[in-house]
């Protein structure tokens, strides 16, 4: 109707959205997450919750990129979108928008990040009576683990409703914690191993 591209963005009366729309307010309600917590907070997970914050956003950026690279995508930029969609879907995009990767990169990365959190959904049921998931404590340390807000939320509804404010806290924390280490620390580590 308009003759342009960029579907409604291109009306007139809807111009704003092409500002506002997409990544960019996908990237400042992941950013308005992280400004919302208390850090006060997540002074009652312990060290435990602290480590696992730390240990969870490692270990997901890891797994996602030695899987990237064993698919081919060696370099930093790739391995680090990837990697970061490994730890959560939302962050990927993050990432992947931050260090200018490939669209392709992107939704491989939201791919991974979406198939963890349904692997956690549906896991975390199965797993909390053998990692003794059933108290506020062991719930922070899980969120921060496993990261993901989505699938951490909806397998501690169907483990005990009353953990999941508690995971979901701690994963809160993790994706603004991932957004801030993601394009900087971490792919320049990658930067560094990869030499580009």
């Amino acid at each position: 109707m308009s003759g342009g591209s960029k579907g409604l963005a291109d009306l007139p009366l809807f111009t704003g959205i092409g500002l506002m729309g997409g990544a960019m307010l996908r990237d400042l309600a992941i950013v308005s997450t992280a400004y919302g917590v208390d850090t006060h907070e997540i002074k009652r997970a312990g060290a435990a919750g602290v480590i696992a914050l730390f240990l969870g956003i490692v270990m997901s950026f890891v797994i996602g990129a030695t899987v990237a690279a064993a698919f081919g995508y060696t370099d930093a930029v790739s391995m680090a979108t990837i990697g970061g969609g490994a730890a959560t879907y939302i962050f990927g995009p993050v990432t992947g928008t931050a260090l200018g990767a490939s669209s392709e990169v992107i939704a491989l990365s939201v791919a991974a990040g979406l198939l963890k959190a349904v692997l956690v959904m549906i896991g975390t049921p199965f797993v909390a009576p053998m990692i003794r998931l059933n108290n506020p404590k062991a719930a922070m340390a899980f969120g921060g683990l496993m990261a993901t807000t989505s699938g951490v939320a909806g397998g501690l509804a169907a483990t005990d409703k009353r953990l999941v404010p508690y995971g979901a806290m701690t994963a809160t924390f993790y994706t603004g914690l991932a957004c801030l280490m993601g394009p900087s620390f971490i792919y320049l580590t990658l930067l560094a191993i990869t030499g580009g």
